[in-house]
């Protein structure tokens, strides 16, 4: 089976412009991984919110069941949009300790911080997943997606996550990601696929010409779109 196709940053049209949006995003992306749509045993995961219709678009692409991945990221107080860790489902945490040290964050913090997150993680579980099972993942190949790679925290969290449940392969996918992120999945996980790597890179939203907020109706529509055909997405390997 061949590898999914990695994008050339010097080369790659797409750093100078932006998608529409994510499912247009999930389409230029599904393109990069056609050649994992002969795994049978592919499964894709979307991280909520952003990264589910980005994921929606993979899945259908490949023909590939589709499921989510809940994964929460730890911000630093007061600026909530930068990472100091991440927590997944499984009792997984990963901190990022240099920026723990650089801010000085007490432990205590970090504590209080995950406690939170680790809520809304599991009111998140409930509600997306009901009382549907988790996919086993175990000797599959699994493609993680999100909608944009800024630090990776997030996604370090899900693929240390995913790594438990000792699968095949794992892939991680975005539209668009920092150069530093998407460099160090490739060294987390079996290989980063992503669209574009602009530099410099600013922030996720900034990619997309509509960054709206995902909302959990919208994550809940497209994951019963992606059952219709007999939710193959939760079939026990």
């Amino acid at each position: 089976m061949k590898s999914p196709s990695r994008s050339d940053p010097e080369a790659d049209p797409t750093m100078r412009t932006r998608f529409s949006d994510r499912r247009e995003a999930g389409r230029q992306l599904a393109a990069l991984l056609q050649p994992l749509a002969e795994d049978p045993d592919l499964i894709v995961l979307g991280l909520p919110r952003g990264g589910v219709p980005v994921a929606y678009e993979v899945a259908a692409a490949l023909g590939a069941p589709l499921d989510v991945f809940v994964v929460r990221k730890l911000g630093v107080p007061g600026h909530e949009e930068y990472a100091m860790g991440a927590i997944a489902s499984g009792n997984i945490r990963v901190v990022n300790h240099e920026v723990v040290r650089q801010l000085q964050i007490p432990t205590s913090t970090v504590e209080q911080v995950e406690r939170a997150e680790r809520r809304e993680l599991e009111r998140r579980e409930r509600l997306y997943r009901g009382d549907r099972p988790a996919p086993s993942l175990h000797h599959r190949t699994v493609v993680l997606v999100d909608d944009g790679l800024a630090t990776g925290s997030t996604m370090l969290a899900a693929v240390a996550a995913v790594r438990t449940q000792r699968p095949r392969r794992i892939v991680v996918a975005a539209p668009v990601a920092s150069r530093e992120a998407r460099d160090t999945l490739r060294r987390q996980a079996d290989d980063c696929v992503c669209v574009s790597t602009p530099d410099p890179f600013y922030g996720v939203g900034l990619w997309y010409l509509n960054f709206n907020q995902t909302t959990d109706d919208e994550v809940q529509q497209l994951l019963a779109a992606a059952r219709v055909t007999g939710d193959p997405a939760v079939a026990q390997h």
